[in-house]
């Protein structure tokens, strides 16, 4: 009876330990899988091709500019940041120029390696272009992080961007959860004044960016700001009251309120792309965030075109609407 029972126990004993196994063999698949995924691009190599617009400014700074791009990669000791990733014009190796900046943050679950062409399309339009691999960057500390590592390699004289920084001409940009981030790092942080303009499209909601632990107070920025959104029920869910209920990633309601909550001796812009899922809204607003960025940045009138002034082409562009600027 009791060498029965050992058998018994033996043989559970065996049952028990292959069913762990399979466990750990699914799990281990499924990490290599999840982590094989996250290494994938969203965006073709040409995704700008696929943009179209009847509005030359909108179709003109959504394509390549006239820079030929390099890139850098630089190890980062903190795990979050993984990599700094830096765009540029190839001719800053050769040239004693300086060259404005943008930092970019990334959305939820995203990171710079996943969409390398969308830097490398505004790169070519003259300005040094950086990120990173944070796949969780509301906070807004690895965009700051960020900003301070470019600005350490303008400064070490064995780095390709040493004193090729136009410190006076940054701007940061986010999308969704980068969108908090990049109003976080732009009024949060010892180096926020070092921003000049900003860009967000569909940056989380007040409510949802506190409740995400990403939560931004708009009136502390004092810098020109460029805020976007999609129409599509992923960005504005509808709800009646989207501070009991979730509105989506960045309601109407919200774009209206951060709008007003700003100053108006400050430059801004609010708008939505008609029709725009979230999930859109980086390639439907390409064209004028280059625009904003060129304008701001480098001084271009002609960019300006697009956003500044009672003709501003945004004003009669039907990929838009909600519009509201007071410049």
């Amino acid at each position: 009876m009791k060498r029965g029972m050992l058998k018994m126990v033996k043989w559970i004993g065996i049952v028990i330990l292959v069913i762990v196994l399979l466990i750990l063999l699914v799990v281990g698949v499924l990490l290599v899988k999840n982590y094989r995924e996250s290494q994938k691009p969203l965006l073709p190599q040409d995704y700008y091709t696929q943009f179209q617009s009847g509005a030359p400014l909108e179709k003109q700074y959504a394509g390549l500019g006239g820079y030929q791009v390099a890139n850098t990669v630089i190890s980062s000791e903190d795990k979050a940041i993984g990599h700094l990733r830096v765009w540029y014009p190839a001719e800053l190796e050769s040239k004693a120029e300086k060259y404005p900046l943008v930092i970019v943050a990334n959305g939820s679950n995203t990171a710079a390696l996943n969409y390398e062409p969308f830097f490398a399309r505004l790169a070519s339009w003259g300005f040094i272009v950086a990120g990173n691999d944070d796949r969780q960057s509301g906070t807004g500390a690895s965009t700051a992080e960020a900003l301070d590592s470019i600005l350490d390699l303008d400064q070490n004289s064995d780095s390709v961007f040493y004193g090729k920084v136009d410190e006076e001409n940054i701007g940061v940009a986010g999308y969704s959860q980068g969108g908090a981030a990049a109003l976080r790092a732009a009024t949060e942080f010892d180096n926020s004044g070092k921003y000049k303009a900003i860009f967000t499209g569909s940056a989380s909601y007040p409510s949802l960016a506190k409740n995400m632990g990403w939560e931004y107070d708009i009136t502390k920025v004092r810098i020109p700001y460029f805020m976007t959104a999609g129409t599509g029920t992923s960005d504005d869910s509808g709800a009646a009251d989207i501070e009991q209920e979730f509105g989506g990633v960045a309601p109407l309601e919200s774009l209206i309120a951060n709008y007003n909550g700003m100053g108006e001796d400050v430059f801004k812009i609010r708008a939505r792309v008609s029709g725009a899922e979230h999930w859109e809204m980086q390639m439907r607003t390409d064209g004028y965030m280059t625009a904003w960025m060129l304008y701001q940045l480098k001084g271009d009138q002609e960019a300006g075109k697009a956003l500044v002034g009672e003709d501003a082409e945004i004003l009669s562009n039907a990929n838009w609407q909600d519009i509201e600027k007071n410049r």
